[in-house]
């Protein structure tokens, strides 16, 4: 039986450092899922809808407040699913949007009907790619930018690992973009001594600081997930990080 493993691409991954969506880098994903979909059933978990809109509408004609959001992710997010599709048909691999709120969480008929179709659709060797309903939730358009979202599915579909894409290499004993001597912690259990080391400094580009992530983990937690936070900007992060080649942050629960 395949493991499952929910990975989660932000906005700032997606980019890849600019202020458009990176079609290089969607490639990048998908030649590693090419790779290891003999062995892994992987769900993609994945913000962007407003950066791809930002390439396709004048956004100084759009107002930065929460509606323009909901309006700007409604333009964008068949863009970025078509992203999506174009680049990994070229890798025969076929994808299917979903769209979820946490209402789809709150009650268990939502719940086992979202777990059974996300199940069949890997049945069917097609990849989930699962992103917050902008147009009637608004949480991750606030702060988050899909990492609840993300937890909440792997623990919905018993998930072994959740791999959370960052800008950086995981967590450090202080923020290593204000301080250049900080140092990655490699595998933590015990997330009450964590608070300590996160400061927050925003990028401009996504919503989900390290703050967002850490409540990922501890909603892993609950399911005995294990949590990678991985830097997603680097070639190849997936497969790396699941065979331990480059530095990243794992989250390992106590039993």
């Amino acid at each position: 039986m395949k493991s499952k493993i929910v990975v989660k691409i932000g906005t700032s991954t997606l980019t890849a450092g600019t202020n458009k969506i990176s079609r290089g880098k969607i490639e990048d994903i998908a030649r590693q899922i090419e790779k290891l979909k003999d062995s892994y059933d992987i769900i993609l978990v994945s913000s962007g809808a407003i950066a791809t809109a930002r390439q396709f509408v004048n956004i100084k004609a759009w107002d930065n407040i929460v509606t323009s959001k909901q309006a700007l992710s409604a333009i964008g997010q068949p863009r970025l699913m078509q992203i999506y599709s174009e680049v990994f048909g070229d890798f025969d691999l076929k994808i299917a949007q979903c769209l979820m709120t946490y209402r789809d969480f709150e009650n268990e008929v939502s719940r086992q009907n979202t777990r059974n179709t996300i199940n069949e659709l890997l049945t069917h060797n097609f990849i989930p790619v699962i992103n917050e309903n902008d147009t009637v939730a608004v949480e991750e358009l606030i702060v988050g930018d899909n990492d609840k979202l993300s937890a909440l599915v792997a623990n919905l579909i018993d998930a072994d690992k959740l791999i959370i894409a960052s800008d950086i290499d995981g967590l450090f004993d202080k923020n290593p973009k204000l301080y250049p001597d900080a140092t990655l912690i490699s595998e933590i259990s015990d997330l009450e001594k964590i608070d300590q080391f996160i400061e927050e400094k925003d990028n401009g580009l996504g919503t989900g600081g390290m703050t967002s992530k850490i409540s990922a983990v501890k909603i892993c937690f609950e399911k005995q997930i294990i949590v990678y936070i991985v830097n997603g900007s680097k070639r190849n992060f997936i497969e790396d990080s699941l065979n331990e080649k480059i530095p990243f942050t794992k989250f390992v629960p106590l039993k």
